[in-house]
């Protein structure tokens, strides 16, 4: 009986869901033959290429930018272990689809926009897929969605899973709801300890949970060769004798510090030369602005050869999926998002090429992470700009500390690698716990609207 009520509970806050969506959405039916090819559109009647009708899929989804990157070995191993099956991959971010339509394997149907959790939306968006099972990368919980599936009788995962203190904050303010938000869910596989105990803590069954561990640490990350360092610092207008700091993913608040930071370094070590790319590709014009209005000499990435010249010293990266290549030309990094209060983000990118790493006291999106990586001795945290001059200034000045601690943090990655094979088979295991479902047949793909 109190199972039964429980159930109820959860069953009206669906249908006050779904109601709320509806709601929402039906001023805009009218417009859509108008609104059609706009992202909105396209993310009420998504059109999804290639899929194969007959096929039991795998649907991958990923949030934005991070989650894509982490997804794409995923989509690799998967197609590996399961070459029979099609692939579909969806993201929900704009900057998210570009990266992937950049990346994605051609064996990868999609990139394709993940609906907004309205039921009509995502009625068809099954239907379309016509998945085995849903595979959640880190985040992003869609309730509509996952109950639907579990209606069907269809499997989702929810992998690299975790949980920031923000978001956690949330679930344990709505710990009834959150806690039913994760039921369709068959399992979780999570990151970190930390990120498992904020799922119990929320309520999830503990026999749903499981510390995988990160798969970020299992992509392959090729070793820059000589001719494709040389090329890549003659595309950004460098040359081999320049000692290069990339700056990744910085925020606003952050810039200042490092364009200070990197000013004051420059009489010191006059071949320097500072890589900057903003978390947000269109602020880049503003912050060439600033770094122009301090005496250095910025240039933008697609500026054209002339227009940047060989006279800058500060290169503002203002493309989306070549950040994790040109840390490969990096002598020290830092990673942003993480001077001021963001979270941070992944570290592991230039830790990959056997960089030394600096980041600032603001990790909580990558607690495990950071904390492990400066134990490691291949990161170091900084409080504030002040501290980052400091560092930058002593690992310029040690050539052998700083190749000693781009070691240690190339050997943190490695030494941690293992979450993919895990995640693997927990993907089999679901995969041979699910029957196979006959799809043809069941209805017109988005193409049409039944």
């Amino acid at each position: 009986m109190g199972m039964g009520r429980k159930e109820n509970r959860f069953d009206g806050f669906m249908f006050s869901y779904h109601l709320a969506w509806t709601l929402a959405v039906l001023p805009c039916l009218p417009f859509l033959p108008l609104i059609r090819k706009g992202r909105l559109g396209r993310r009420l009647v998504p059109d999804l290429p290639g899929t194969d009708p007959r096929r039991n899929n795998l649907w991958v989804h990923a949030l934005s930018v991070g989650e894509v990157i982490s997804a794409l070995p995923l989509l690799d191993a998967l197609y590996t272990r399961h070459p029979e099956r099609g692939l579909v991959f969806t993201a929900a971010t704009s900057r998210g689809l570009a990266v992937a339509a950049e990346r994605l394997p051609d064996r990868v149907s999609g990139p394709a926009p993940m609906p907004v959790d309205f039921w009509w939306s995502m009625r068809r968006m099954i239907r379309s897929v016509r998945p085995a099972l849903f595979v959640l990368v880190e985040t992003d919980i869609w309730p509509g969605l996952l109950d639907r599936l579990r209606r069907k009788g269809i499997k989702s995962i929810l992998v690299n899973g975790r949980v920031s203190p923000g978001t956690f904050r949330s679930y344990r303010r709505f710990r009834r709801i959150s806690r039913k938000m994760f039921d369709p869910l068959s399992l979780c596989l999570t990151q970190s300890a930390l990120d498992t105990e904020r799922l119990l803590a929320v309520g999830v069954p503990p026999e749903k949970v499981v510390t995988a561990g990160n798969i970020k640490f299992d992509r392959e990350i090729p070793p820059m060769g000589e001719s494709e360092r040389v090329e890549w610092l003659g595309a950004l207008g460098f040359s081999p004798d320049h000692v290069i700091w990339v700056a990744g993913s910085t925020h606003p608040g952050e810039e200042e510090a490092v364009l200070g930071t990197f000013k004051r370094l420059m009489s010191a070590f006059p071949a320097l030369r500072l890589v900057l790319a903003p978390r947000q590709v269109a602020r880049s014009r503003e912050i060439a602005a600033t770094a122009r209005e301090m005496g250095l000499r910025p240039a933008l990435r697609t500026g054209d050869r002339e227009e940047r010249g060989a006279s800058h010293d500060v290169l503002v990266l203002d493309t989306l999926g070549e950040l994790d290549r040109v840390y490969g030309l990096a002598h020290v990094a830092f990673v942003g998002g993480s001077l001021v209060p963001f979270g941070g983000h992944n570290l592991l990118e230039p830790a990959g090429f056997g960089c030394p790493v600096v980041f600032g006291p603001h990790t909580h999106n990558f607690v495990s992470m950071s904390r492990s990586l400066e134990a490691a001795g291949g990161g170091i945290r900084v409080a504030d700009g002040a501290a980052l001059y400091r560092t930058l200034k002593a690992l310029l000045e040690d050539g052998a500390a700083r190749k000693r601690m781009g070691g240690r943090a190339r050997r943190f990655m490695e030494e941690n690698r293992g979450a993919m094979d895990r995640v693997l088979n927990a993907i089999d295991t679901l995969l041979a716990e699910t029957p196979a479902r006959d799809h043809s047949g069941t209805g017109r793909t988005f193409g049409g609207i039944p």
